[in-house]
């Protein structure tokens, strides 16, 4: 949902089946930590709650909730509240499966090798079953509680994320993110459906708007986590095709997600705070863009002109400042579209 594995194989394999319940040795090595606590010992509630990534549910939870209001469709509050509790419920199930399915990834990258069942501190099997049971129990919820489209779109998102994203598209196409970037696209549309019961074009509006903020978004992280990536042979783009291709693309998507952020206020879904917020924001991730397209983020340092060292630090800084404006610019979008309804229906 915004911006799901058996084992490691060569980039193109078919993923191992549905891993056994057991849980995974602690890993002694240089490339992934041993667990943080014995494996023998019983996981605690921190760990169940870092299995449904709640930095990531935040945002689905929030984009959700934005859909829902811009339906502009009277709901009971209760309703309202029990929608967005499945969204949330049903974000953390993906994310529970994505960390079953992905432990021996997760193991030996940097950035993922603390995670609950990557260090031994949850079962795979566990994991597995958590998110399985929040899956079932956030769909039934929502299909019962509000109707059936909401849910049918919610448990569409949960098996793209975790079965076509995850177990196939994430080590088999450099393309991943870009087809696995729906899952993360449709909790708007899940909250409006939930709503009013129907998916209009409006709602897949906002679909369109994340769905192409996800590769730039998630390409500026991979440019300096790319070593991570090539070690366990996940043909993220700059492993597959290169950082100064992902770099390229990255400008190519800014310059479509820039003016497509604005659509919204040329349509009347988003008023003159919006259309400030777009037109601004979508201006500084165009420059910070070409900022890091005229960079050598993602490569080796080595000599480059005449004796002069390529300076990793600081292209790598250019990837990093484009990631980090990219969640505030799709945040301050939603914000604005929220908040101008909100202030709307009660003046």
């Amino acid at each position: 949902m915004l911006y799901v594995q058996g084992g490691v194989g060569p980039v193109g394999s078919t993923p191992l089946p549905f891993p056994a319940p057991h849980r995974p040795a602690p890993v002694m090595s240089d490339t992934a930590p041993s667990p943080a606590r014995a494996a023998d010992q019983p996981a605690v509630w921190p760990d169940y709650l870092q299995l449904l990534k709640p930095r990531v549910m935040s945002l689905v939870v929030f984009t959700g909730l934005t859909g829902l209001v811009c339906a502009g469709q009277p709901m009971n509050p209760v309703l309202a509240a029990v929608a967005v509790l499945c969204i949330a419920v049903g974000a953390g199930a993906s994310g529970a499966l994505n960390m079953a399915f992905d432990h021996d990834i997760d193991a030996r990258m940097r950035r993922t090798r603390a995670r609950p069942v990557a260090a031994g501190r949850v079962y795979r099997g566990d994991a597995a079953a958590f998110g399985l049971v929040l899956s079932l129990l956030s769909v039934s919820l929502m299909g019962l509680a509000v109707n059936w489209l909401a849910a049918g779109l919610l448990a569409f998102t949960i098996v793209f994320y975790a079965v076509v994203y995850t177990l196939w598209l994430k080590r088999s196409t450099p393309q991943n993110i870009v087809i696995g970037g729906a899952a993360g696209a449709l909790p708007p549309v899940i909250g409006w459906a939930a709503a009013s019961g129907t998916a209009p074009w409006e709602a897949w509006l906002l679909f369109a708007i994340i769905f192409v903020w996800t590769p730039p978004h998630f390409w500026a992280l991979a440019l300096y986590s790319s070593e991570d990536y090539a070690k366990v042979g996940v043909p993220m783009m700059p492993v597959a095709r290169g950082p100064a291709s992902t770099r390229r693309q990255i400008f190519a998507y800014s310059l479509v997600l820039a003016p497509l952020g604005v659509v919204p206020a040329l349509i009347g879904l988003g008023g003159p705070v919006y259309a400030a917020v777009s037109v601004a924001g979508g201006a500084l991730f165009v420059l910070l863009a070409w900022r890091l397209l005229r960079s050598r983020a993602g490569e080796a340092a080595d000599p480059r002109g005449e004796g002069a060292l390529y300076d990793v630090k600081a292209a790598a800084r250019t990837a990093r400042d484009l990631f980090a404006f990219s969640i505030l610019y799709l945040f301050l979008l939603f914000a604005a579209l929220l908040g101008e309804r909100l202030a709307g229906a009660w003046s």
